[in-house]
């Protein structure tokens, strides 16, 4: 049988994953090889082994790319989260433990990515910023949703308002930011007890 002609542009898609994804997986290595403000749409597409006209036919260029692949991270800690949580048996305190965790673990994973979300989303302009409002208010409602599982066998808790979760999220938020700064984002894990201790401090609170 005769060969096809080679075209010298990769075959997309050969082991089966959607180019789409693989794209975003070439953007992480990308990033993770050379950091997200050297990298260029050939070194996505050489790591995702996609030609550029593949790339163009899903982002209008590398900060599109860049933000679908923010959403994306998010979808997944977010899902990582809701699994740390469902483990049944667990006290509160245990439950609580475990999904800040899980957050930490999908963080830390990726150090360079997670450290390219933190500090440089804000250069992608107003629709990054959009993106990202609209993904810690999904944690903070995620968040509630555990407070609200943990009131049902321990009422004396305190129920959290959507502000003050956007305010626990927000902190927990900071306290990543600041050691991706400081060049830690491959130890998120060690904020895991200060983190726990923030919600579990505001869970005890006495109404005011």
């Amino acid at each position: 049988m005769q060969e096809p002609p080679e075209t010298g542009e990769p075959r997309p898609g050969s082991d089966g994953t959607p180019s789409r994804v693989r794209l975003l997986q070439g953007l992480a290595a990308a990033i993770t090889e050379k950091g997200y403000a050297a990298t260029t749409i050939a070194d996505i597409v050489r790591h995702a082994r996609v030609s550029k006209r593949t790339f163009y036919e899903h982002f209008e260029d590398k900060d599109a790319c860049f933000l679908a692949s923010y959403v994306a991270a998010s979808e997944e800690t977010l899902r990582a989260i809701d699994t740390a949580a469902a483990a049944p048996g667990l006290p509160w305190k245990e439950r609580l433990q475990a999904a800040t965790r899980a957050y930490l673990d999908a963080l830390e994973a990726k150090p360079e990515v997670t450290r390219t979300y933190l500090l440089e989303i804000h250069a992608a302009g107003a629709r990054a910023l959009q993106l990202r409002r609209e993904v810690h208010q999904r944690f903070a409602e995620q968040l509630r949703g555990l407070v609200r599982m943990a009131r049902e066998d321990n009422p004396e808790l305190r129920a959290l308002s959507p502000a003050m979760a956007t305010a626990l999220v927000g902190g927990i938020n900071e306290l990543v930011l600041v050691a991706a700064e400081k060049g830690r984002a491959g130890q998120l894990r060690d904020l895991a007890d200060t983190a726990v201790e923030l919600v579990r401090a505001v869970l005890v609170a006495p109404e005011t």
